[in-house]
């Protein structure tokens, strides 16, 4: 090996050590811990939600093949039954009539054939016309090779789906034609080419350092056939885990689109979940039905740099069409960002996040996601604060609702842009890192300014959820950072002497593309005990932050507005709503 390659290969296990996300890859195996389990009276209740998706207890990882059938809402996701680490994994299965309220089934998929007998991974489901709904699922065999399976309904007649088959004929895909068979997994959904007759579907893989996805080809949905070249790949990524790919459309922006739509106005996106990082990034681009590939428009990196569905804690997306309703739902998990041995005590590890919809932005260079309209069904007691102008180093306290579980929406003021700081182009792919040197408590000219989240009244411990606005020199134009920082979230220090023990208490940050013209910015949270999800400016840029204070908690926590810019800023109008919990929610999954 060269010296400039060897070079290369250490600066990316460098870059690999200090970007993933502060997460070890979910598949490590604790074995004298998985199948540690707890009794439900032994579960702690302290930090878990209220309104989020989570079973009674145990270990939760990738949402997988979220789909309507016959009106019924269906949720599976890798779920360990018997301990709150990774391991044992199944297909949990939970159903709904309104996203909100879910009910356990049996689970669905689990390890019990010689193309499974070492694991049911990842995967999603297609509508096969005249077959159902089809669900296609990575198997690991017994020596560990990773191949695609498929499984169908006992009973299409019934639209809870609670018996699913193996049939003898898997796998339908092996990697035996140079694919890397330790790293071959997650197949999307399928999608229908009307022209040629020919279902596509993409399976995530990599080749050294390059992360690929692989297309496939049938026309039964039985045999396929994997096309001459990748869809797409791309240099120094890694291993491609949970890829997505679907349409968006150019001039719709309120309806999303099929699968297998494939007329004018529209663009693809392609996601995938990096394993090195632990964090996804998305392109959007053009897809070439002819060609069967995907290239990228090029307004944004093609990398780890590049746009992202949540710049926080969120991981291994899956997205479906809800065709109820024409609209694409996302779904993502975060895992916790506490310790192996809190999750153990605790009894309980990993939550969905609230589905999302989708929409291409208006500018065409990036998505934009917001929370389902059915989360607006628990909302409660409602405050409000309008006008309310704050100084620097002002805050003020949002009153009369429960801070730790409630759903805020904000639009901030900024008034002038005269005062903003002159934004510093080496940070230009860099915003966690400018977020680190600036945080919340940083004075600026314009901002930071924000929420702060999960607090106790004297700032002992809290999650502030900001801005800061910048000005690009050349162009006098805004450049907006948004973060969301847990580092003071918590008094709890871990004494570990491996950063695996202790607490993960990371601050996440992204750019928000706005103008500003008006002058206006909106900012909405939802709460959840032990998890801030926010949007920015009506969900062009989301933070996902998991925290776990000591004293902040429940009743004793607080929330405010504050203002550390020397600029004035503005509350032109706040909503806060307390957040009820759903009526059912996985009551007896096992």
């Amino acid at each position: 090996m060269s010296a400039s390659k060897l070079v290369s290969v250490l600066l990316l296990i460098v870059l690999i050590n200090i970007s993933n996300n502060g997460v070890d890859a979910f598949h490590k195996v604790f074995k004298k811990l998985q199948s540690q389990s707890t009794s439900l009276d032994s579960v702690s209740p302290l930090h878990r939600t209220a309104y989020h998706f989570q079973p009674p207890r145990h270990w939760i990882n990738d949402p997988n093949a979220p789909m309507l059938y016959k009106g019924i809402y269906h949720l599976f996701y890798q779920y360990n039954p018997k301990g709150a680490v990774w391991g044992n994994i199944v297909w949990a299965h939970s159903v709904s009539k309104d996203l909100i309220n879910w009910e356990a089934l049996e689970p669905a998929i689990y390890p019990s054939k010689w193309f499974d007998i070492n694991g049911t991974w990842s995967g999603s489901a297609t509508h096969v016309p005249g077959k159902g709904p089809v669900i296609l699922y990575t198997g690991i065999t017994e020596n560990q090779t990773q191949i695609q399976n498929y499984a169908i309904p006992q009973d299409l007649s019934d639209p809870y789906l609670k018996t699913w088959i193996k049939p003898d004929d898997n796998p339908i895909v092996k990697p035996d034609h140079g694919e890397n068979g330790s790293a071959f997994r997650d197949p999307t959904t399928a999608w229908f080419n009307k022209k040629d007759g020919y279902w596509r579907m993409l399976v995530g893989s990599k080749k050294k350092h390059r992360g690929i996805a692989y297309m496939y080809k049938s026309r039964d949905f039985k045999k396929w056939v994997k096309t001459k070249r990748p869809i797409h790949s791309r240099k120094k990524t890694g291993m491609w885990e949970c890829p997505d790919f679907f349409p968006v459309s150019v001039t719709d922006k309120k309806n999303g689109l099929d699968f297998s739509y494939d007329g004018p106005n529209a663009k693809h996106v392609l996601k995938v979940s990096l394993d090195l990082t632990r964090y996804e990034y998305y392109t959007l681009g053009k897809y070439d039905t002819k060609k069967d590939r995907y290239r990228p428009d090029g307004n944004t990196p093609d990398g780890w740099d590049g746009l992202r569905f949540d710049y926080g804690n969120f991981y291994a997306s899956k997205t479906f069409f809800d065709d109820k309703k024409n609209r694409r739902i996302l779904w993502g998990w975060a895992n916790e960002s506490d310790t192996v041995e809190d999750d153990t005590l605790k009894g309980w590890a990993g939550i969905q996040l609230i589905p999302r919809t989708i929409l291409l932005d208006s500018s065409g260079k990036q998505l934009v996601f917001w929370p389902i309209e059915e989360i607006e069904t628990l909302r409660g007691k409602n405050v409000q604060m309008t006008n309310q102008k704050m100084e620097m180093g002002q805050r003020f306290e949002v009153q009369g609702i429960t801070p730790a579980q409630v759903d805020v929406d904000v639009t901030f003021n900024v008034g002038s842009l005269e005062k903003a700081e002159k934004f510093d182009e080496s940070f230009a792919t860099k915003p966690l890192e400018l977020c680190n040197l600036k945080g919340s408590s940083v004075t600026g000219g314009v901002g930071p300014f924000g929420l702060i989240t999960l607090a106790t009244s004297d700032l002992e411990e809290y999650t502030p959820v900001f801005f800061r606005v910048f000005k690009d020199a050349s162009t006098n134009k805004p450049k907006v950072l948004m973060c969301s920082d847990a580092k003071p979230s918590s008094l709890k220090t871990d004494t570990g002497s491996d950063a695996k023990q202790r607490m993960y208490k990371p601050s996440f940050a992204g750019f928000v593309d706005v103008d500003l013209a008006d002058g206006k910015i909106s900012l909405r949270s939802l709460i959840d005990h032990s998890v801030v999800e926010s949007f920015g400016a009506k969900g062009k840029t989301v933070i996902t932050s998991r925290v776990y204070p000591t004293k902040a908690v429940g009743e004793k926590a607080h929330l405010f507005v504050f203002n550390n810019g020397s600029q004035p800023v503005t509350v032109e109008s706040l909503n806060a709503w307390n957040m009820q919990k759903p009526l059912k929610m996985n009551q007896g999954a096992k």
